[in-house]
């Protein structure tokens, strides 16, 4: 039978920045947050996100918990995805999905076979601007996609003293920026045109061999102190450099980067078609830019009463009154929570799936082969 949004309880294990914005949408939805899990039950309790449980397995064997929504670190995806499906329980997984190819794989066939609802976080998709730049897209008044281009930028890890345990292969897996942001830029694209990626070729750096760890845990964007510190040789990307042909010939090209001063946390794109163009920058978020030959370009701002059916279903707010990165786990965990309530998965959900998990996974280990053997590499389907 049926039920309500606001008749549906989640776990959130994970209480850094992220599980934070997790537990935040989910109640703006009328999600009842029936608890968290920290690294420890002291910890979790001290973030005061909601009650705490003693572990991971007291949060499964919670019968009220509906939903679980996975916000660790990305080498503990596979394993808690794994109990939670077992346990009969709806997942929200962080991307990435799993730290290879192969996991994810398993995961998505785990998935698949349960009747469950699994979602990968890629919320960015839900900026009501890349709902309207998809359906502009769709629609064909960019004509044929000839070229995507852009990157996604930021600089909070620009100096040798910032610290993460992103940084460390063992926790974040082979790939940082690349898998951390960069997975971000390939789903989305692929979103907005509706192309596949079918080959790429991949330059990686590190462009701080050495940094200063600090010798205790730290949260993610965090300011710190005066903290004891050890020197750390780093193993994962700071910055990328990648070209991609899509299935019907276009191109694209993007830039990654952690390690660009002054860029908070710009992912840009810009699309070129026969008949037109259109960007978007997430740091002017409101905004579309719509590119024309024959006449003047046009800067879309974010009005409900002007975008599209699909893009005006995520927007809450009237123009003018901004939206922003939040909102788009809100409008995300919508799409998701009304195929919980109904009951399990829609036969083409309309929020990113393990499937898509798994394509950024294999995506990236495209990449990181690239990176190694120097040379264009074809896309495993």
């Amino acid at each position: 039978m049926s039920r309500q949004i606001r008749d549906l309880c989640a776990g959130v294990v994970g209480t850094g920045f992220v599980g934070a914005v997790h537990v935040d949408a989910l109640r703006r939805l009328g999600v009842t947050v029936g608890g968290v899990v920290g690294s420890s039950p002291g910890r979790a309790r001290a973030k005061g996100l909601a009650p705490a449980y003693a572990s991971y397995e007291e949060l499964l064997a919670d019968e009220q918990v509906d939903v679980v929504h996975i916000t660790t670190p990305n080498h503990l995806h596979h394993a808690q995805v794994t109990q939670a499906l077992a346990a009969g329980k709806h997942v929200v997984c962080e991307k990435p999905l799993a730290v290879t190819a192969e996991q994810s794989a398993e995961l998505l066939e785990l998935a698949t076979r349960s009747g469950l609802v699994h979602c990968t976080n890629f919320n960015l998709r839900f900026y009501p601007q890349v709902q309207q730049a998809r359906a502009l897209v769709r629609g064909g008044d960019t004509g044929a996609v000839w070229n995507v281009h852009g990157g996604y930028l930021q600089d909070w890890l620009l100096l040798p003293t910032d610290w993460n345990w992103r940084l460390e292969p063992a926790a974040g897996g082979e790939l940082r920026a690349v898998g951390d942001i960069g997975s971000h830029w390939l789903d989305l694209v692929q979103f907005v045109t509706g192309l596949r990626v079918e080959s790429l070729v991949a330059d990686l750096a590190t462009t701080l061999p050495v940094r200063r760890r600090p010798t205790g845990p730290v949260e993610t964007f965090a300011v710190l102190e005066e903290v004891e510190r050890e020197d750390a040789v780093m193993q994962t990307d700071d910055l990328a450099n990648i070209l991609v042909r899509f299935a019907d010939g276009a191109r694209g090209s993007l830039v990654v980067s952690q390690v660009s001063a002054g860029r908070r946390n710009s992912l840009r794109f810009e699309v070129d078609g026969s008949d037109g163009a259109l960007a978007w920058d997430s740091e002017r978020h409101e905004e579309l830019w719509v590119g024309h030959r024959g006449r003047a370009n046009e800067v879309l701002l974010r009005d409900p009463a002007l975008l599209a059916p699909e893009a005006t279903a995520r927007t809450l707010l009237p123009a003018g009154h901004a939206e922003g990165f939040a909102d788009t786990f809100r409008e995300l965990y919508r799409a998701v929570y009304a195929d919980v309530a109904a009951g399990g998965p829609a036969a083409e959900p309309d929020y990113p799936t393990f499937a898509d998990g798994h394509w950024e996974n294999v995506l990236g280990d495209a990449v990181a082969l690239s990176n190694r053997e120097r040379r264009w590499v074809e896309v495993a389907t």
